[in-house]
């Protein structure tokens, strides 16, 4: 039977528990997968964000000899924001491990382990509520709002912060019935140019392309509009009409748009039905700044992006708290590209 002196070993420690969390294969999160944040490990809990307000201008003609007209000098602002902490914890009590019994080549320390890991890491375990987060967080920035699990609480308001406003949303009008030539295509065309003049040095030619986040009903109208639909007809990709298209993602009019598959209920982690968000993808527009945790073991080092802990209970060995935290901070740094649509009036 395994005692609880048991957690006294070093796989328990703070050090291996961290480590064995951030080399976890990540649970798939489609803006996770997507790779568009830039990671940005700190040594501090906040961060430091440089604004420099360069501009191209004309340079007027003048008489040889005259004055030469001086070159504004670029405005700096320096701005800092926090990261912030999230964190949840697990209780295993000395009875939930009471008849664990040693059998074939499996130690007793092997099965406590093996607990300990499906309370951190499995299907239901400490880090899927975190990497939820995250992706909750990484929805936000790329809408340009980051707000909390209670869905109204702003973390991060990056249009306000960098005293932007956010671009009106354009109507789609998926609906109508009788919809003129190419209007989608002029949308879209609409969308792209807004999002590479807002860009201010953050479109790269040839490798920066923009992305939409579909709700269901503006997807589906959208994939079942004549207009997209006339585009397949007669290519390789005609099949793909007779199918289904959930979930799914597809190009046209210069950008890739994919119904993006929330939690279920629709809301939690979510793109409305009737929305679609566009963004940049390859470009320098979002980061993720890591701060070190709240212990002594980690001050002042850089940043991971989730610390592990397992605290015994001291004063009666009755159980052991499984703890994770993460000190992130998800950026939009250039909120004047992100863009938005409707489905309809």
């Amino acid at each position: 039977m395994a005692a609880i002196d048991i957690f006294n070993n070093n796989a328990f420690g703070m050090t291996s528990i961290t480590a064995a969390l951030n080399n976890v294969p990540f649970q798939p999160t489609r803006l996770g997968e997507l790779n568009i944040f830039t990671p940005k490990p700190v040594r501090t809990t906040s961060v430091s964000v440089e604004e420099k307000n360069g501009a191209l201008s004309l340079i007027s003609t003048t008489p040889r000899g005259a004055p030469l007209d001086e070159k504004a000098r670029e405005k700096r602002k320096i701005r800092d924001f926090r990261t912030v902490r999230i964190a949840k914890h697990d209780r295993l009590t000395a009875d939930e491990i009471q008849n664990i019994r040693a059998f074939g080549s499996e130690s007793e320390l092997m099965q406590v382990v093996d607990e300990v890991n499906s309370r951190m890491n499995g299907p239901s375990g400490l880090m899927r509520d975190v990497e939820m987060t995250w992706e909750n967080m990484r929805l936000g920035a790329v809408q340009g709002i980051v707000v909390d699990a209670d869905g109204t609480t702003v973390i991060n308001n990056w249009f306000t912060e960098f005293g932007i406003s956010q671009a009106s949303e354009i109507n789609f009008d998926l609906a109508a019935a009788a919809p003129a030539s190419g209007a989608v295509r002029k949308l879209c065309q609409q969308v792209i140019r807004q999002m590479m003049k807002a860009a201010n040095g953050g479109w790269i030619p040839g490798r920066t392309y923009v992305h939409a986040l579909c709700g269901d009903a503006f997807w589906d109208d959208l994939t079942a509009h004549a207009e997209v639909r006339q585009t397949y007809l007669n290519t390789q990709q005609a099949a793909e009409l007779r199918g289904g298209s959930a979930y799914q993602s597809f190009q046209y009019g210069g950008i890739t748009f994919e119904n993006y598959r929330g939690t279920d209920d629709g809301s939690t982690v979510a793109i409305n039905t009737d929305k679609a968000k566009f963004f940049p993808v390859n470009s320098n527009a979002f980061e993720v700044a890591w701060s070190p945790a709240e212990t002594f073991d980690y001050v002042n080092t850089p940043g991971q992006p989730v610390y592990g802990m397992v605290l015994p209970d001291d004063k009666r060995n009755s159980f052991v708290d499984l703890e994770v935290y993460s000190y992130p901070l998800f950026m939009c740094t250039r909120p004047a590209m992100l863009q938005r649509a409707k489905r309809t009036a």
